[in-house]
């Protein structure tokens, strides 16, 4: 069985083909470069190529960017232009990372991928499954919650049990450094994570309109919906007694729907584009949900209905924001499914 590795020319996916190649798997290592050619995509490619001949491991660089532009970046202009706000590292993941370039490195004849995420895949009572990694601060499960288990189970992750903060001391034992040795925490495609210039600069987006308390009064007006996302308080401009925060979008009538803080807590939420790690069935009567990632598991009672997952939350909660991921765990840190939120309730 031939491991393909992704290296994306940073510390954890290096540091992934280093432990495998150390077990003796048979390897192959792809980078699949997602942006359009450019020279620092030639550095980082020199780079790994350099690494991979140290490690005696076969190296294939992988021009994706159109598939990428398709699937990652044309979808998250139109959600911001329908008034959500998306997650595109979450979706590139399933699209991409375990989509268009697992492909391309089974047609290069690899059998699995391994990739430097920190989560784990683990044998539950509903089979091998999605686990959050050791390194709490670093779990990436949330990112990968909308990945089919069927790819998962195709998929090794050999930093589950590492801790972030020993990464640099492990690749400097070992000889190895990264081509990108900084990590950037903004989405890749957008530079300097201006969003709303890169936005305006790939299409028109909707324009200004009235900005209203839940009641439906008009207090004054918004410069367009995609500029702001659920529980915003700053950049308003709308001068009131009290604070206040971004309730919804009524994309209809072009209307932000602002409101005081005793209004930002959620009931619940609906999600759809659902993926199930296992039958929805199975979970126990009370799961946790995560919504946002840098945000606890909280948690909520969840029922399927109609293809979308519905949640009622046990206790307070930040009002979810439509085009996000809805994560599901269970107690032990099983990653039962998820979906991209819908609505707040």
């Amino acid at each position: 069985m031939t491991i393909a590795v992704a290296v994306s020319g940073g510390m954890d996916s290096l540091l992934a083909l280093a432990l495998l190649k150390e077990r003796g798997e048979p390897l192959m290592a792809v980078h699949g470069h997602f942006l359009p050619p450019s020279p620092a995509w030639g550095r980082v490619a020199e780079g790994l190529a350099g690494a991979c001949d140290t490690l005696g491991v076969p190296f294939h660089a992988l021009n994706l960017h159109e598939a990428f532009d398709d699937r990652v970046i044309k979808p998250f202009v139109a959600e911001y232009k329908a008034g959500l706000t998306p997650n595109p590292c979450a979706m590139c993941n399933p699209r991409m990372k375990f989509g268009v370039l697992f492909d391309a490195a089974r047609n290069l004849g690899a059998d699995r991928l391994a990739t430097g995420h920190y989560v784990s895949m683990e044998d539950r009572g509903q089979g091998r499954m999605l686990v959050r990694g050791r390194d709490a601060a670093k779990d990436q499960s949330y990112f990968l919650s909308m990945v089919p288990v069927e790819s998962l189970r195709l998929s090794e992750f050999p930093l589950a049990r590492t801790l972030k903060r020993d990464v640099p001391a492990f690749l400097e034992g070992l000889g190895l450094a990264p081509p990108l040795p900084s990590e950037s925490q903004e989405i890749c495609f957008v530079p300097d994570d201006d969003y709303q210039h890169f936005l305006t600069a790939r299409c028109d987006m909707p324009g200004p309109g009235p900005a209203a308390l839940p009641d439906g009064r008009v207090i004054g007006e918004h410069q367009g919906l995609w500029r702001h996302t659920q529980g915003q308080r700053r950049g308003l401009g709308i001068p009131w007694s009290e604070p206040l925060y971004v309730l919804d979008k009524d994309v209809a009538s072009n209307t932000l729907i602002v409101g005081t803080k005793e209004f930002l807590d959620a009931k619940g939420c609906v999600a759809g584009q659902v993926n199930l790690m296992c039958p929805a069935r199975d979970w126990p009567g009370t799961v946790l949900v995560q919504t946002r990632y840098r945000q606890k598991a909280k948690p909520a009672k969840a029922w399927l209905s109609g293809g979308r997952l519905y949640f009622d939350f046990l206790e307070p909660h930040t009002r979810p924001t439509p085009g996000q991921v809805a994560a599901v765990y269970d107690e032990a840190g099983t990653v039962l499914g998820g979906g991209i939120i819908e609505e707040a309730l």
